[in-house]
């Protein structure tokens, strides 16, 4: 080694330095673990994160693609066809069908993980990587049970490790001006939102398919089914429509309400109901009126009524949600001709002096109604921190920096509150709920909906 390549003296070395030396000495050297350089499991600031996706095709392959300027060093997916697209964007990554096998051959070459496949395995895989004390984005909701949920919450704050969840509307401006206005007084006291999706966009009140059709050649079907129970492959099931199954997905409540109810418990500084119950379609035979719900598939339609304790300045406070085509009256206030939310739902604010409408995502398209109101309406001064993207602040909670608006403190009870909602859909009760204990106090039976068992192989 010539005098110019000599190694920096023991404790003044910093990664670029390292890169640079080492290049020199093993030209084949390609991936550096961030956290080697960084201490104690911390990327510098002035570096890339080293992630691998779990996940990569449909949705994960739009989120994997936002972390583009980091170095994406490993992807995971069961079915290489549908995760082609991420492959091509990063040629370089190592690929895999297995995420176990990923995360243990890659331990040292990855700083985090983003997880990205159906509701069922979100638990077992982020549970992997955060023991490994890996960094984790999570798509939503959390995990396919309130216990997976709260597991993960737990572990993610013990190993000190940067989380967010997928739901992206949390990082935009109408967040941040909902709070400010109902913090302002803008419609008095809130003590009532009305939230709503008309999801479910696939087939839901169902049976199983009996036939059996062959697997694809491109997609490892033992490997999709993960932790659930067994099933033949079906259509019905891969690659979309998995979120109408009981077995795999959590409903259109699962699925836009973590969305929706995001504002609802950002304004309203909100954490656990301390009660629900619901009402939804049901099976029903001739002349036969006992409550059947399809043991395979959720209802097409449903009602869910959430009871939310004081809290702080904060009153009591109902929540109400519709999916599946049901909405609430809609507001003299709304003007006629004008949309109520989005195509993917929304929320009503109710408060004793006025209402406010916004959309499905965050607080998207937030207003006072009717619009004269809004107009006349001063708006208190900007007093929040405004995101950096929703995406960008994960990445710089890797490295060292603030928490991430949805990190799994916050995005852990909305998770639990949402799924709750399920809970009382399979019991069919109103159920009261102990968030400290995690426990239903007064139907015993509905505790059995809170976890589930893991096919043989598979666990946290």
């Amino acid at each position: 080694m010539s005098k110019a390549e000599k190694l920096p003296e023991k404790g003044k070395i910093n990664r670029r330095e390292f890169l640079g030396a080492t290049a020199a000495v093993a030209s084949s050297f390609t991936i550096v673990p961030s956290h080697v350089l960084g201490g104690n499991g911390n990327t510098p600031p002035s570096e890339k994160v080293n992630i691998a996706g779990i996940g990569v095709g449909g949705r994960g392959g739009r989120v994997i693609a936002q972390f583009k300027d980091q170095n994406v060093v490993a992807l995971c997916d069961v079915d290489w066809e549908r995760a082609s697209e991420s492959f091509k964007l990063f040629p370089d990554a190592k690929r895999y069908k297995d995420f176990r096998k990923m995360l243990d051959e890659m331990d040292t070459k990855i700083d985090a993980v983003m997880v990205a496949t159906p509701d069922h395995t979100h638990a077992v895989a982020c549970m992997k990587a955060i023991k490994m004390k890996k960094h984790v984005f999570c798509e939503k909701p959390l995990a396919h049970t309130i216990g997976e949920i709260r597991m993960l919450t737990e572990e993610a704050r013990k190993q000190g490790v940067a989380t967010q969840m997928g739901n992206d509307g949390h990082a935009i401006e109408e967040m941040r001006l909902l709070k400010e206005w109902i913090e302002d007084g803008a419609i008095g006291t809130v003590r009532k939102v009305e939230a709503w999706t008309p999801h479910a966009v696939w087939p839901q009140g169902i049976d199983r398919p009996k036939d059996t059709p062959a697997v694809p050649d491109t997609l490892d079907w033992d490997l999709w089914l993960g932790p659930a129970p067994y099933r033949p492959y079906h259509p019905a099931y891969v690659p979309c429509a998995w979120r109408g199954w009981w077995d795999f997905g959590t409903g259109g409540l699962g699925d836009m309400g973590c969305h929706i109810f995001d504002p609802i418990f950002y304004a309203l500084d909100l954490e656990y109901p301390s009660s629900v119950e619901a009402s939804c379609s049901l099976l029903r035979e001739m002349w036969n009126w006992e409550r059947k719900l399809n043991p395979d598939s959720y209802p097409r339609a449903s009602i869910v009524y959430y009871d939310f304790p004081a809290r702080g300045n904060r009153p009591k406070l109902e929540v109400t949600w519709y999916d599946g085509g049901l909405m609430l009256k809609r507001p003299e206030e709304l003007e006629e001709g004008r949309r109520m939310g989005t195509q993917y739902g929304g929320a009503l604010f109710i408060g004793d002096k006025g209402k406010i409408l916004c959309g499905s995502h965050g607080a998207e398209g937030a207003r006072i109604i009717p619009e004269a109101k809004m107009k006349e309406y001063k708006r208190p001064p900007k007093r929040l921190p405004r995101s950096i993207g929703h995406y960008e602040e994960w990445i710089e909670a890797c490295k060292g920096g603030q928490p991430a608006g949805s990190n799994f403190d916050y995005a852990g009870p909305l998770s639990e509150a949402v799924l709750l909602g399920n809970v009382a859909l399979k019991s069919g009760e109103k159920l009261l709920w102990d968030s400290k204990a995690m426990k239903v106090t007064n139907v015993a039976e509905a505790n059995k909906y809170l976890s589930r068992e893991y096919r043989q192989g598979w666990s946290l």
